[in-house]
């Protein structure tokens, strides 16, 4: 299984928020969107203000970033 990084990105600042194993991109994709409306809810200030979630992989490339805003789970 894949290790994959999570970082909160403000400007130019990157914060680690964690690791974890994970199966896919995929599951880490939606681990990040589901950080990002957390982060959204706890520090609002971070809402509308630019900041994201960035998911890495074990060599730290960037798989993929999300804006950190509440996400509508339909």
């Amino acid at each position: 299984m894949p290790y994959f990084n999570f970082d909160l990105v403000i400007g130019a600042e990157f914060k680690n928020q964690g690791g974890m194993y994970l199966e896919n991109t995929e599951n880490a994709i939606d681990k990040a969107e589901s950080l990002a409306s957390e982060l959204c809810i706890v520090r609002p200030e971070l809402c509308s203000s630019g900041c994201a979630v960035r998911v890495t992989d074990g060599d730290s490339n960037e798989l993929y970033r999300t804006p950190v805003e509440l996400i509508g789970r339909g």
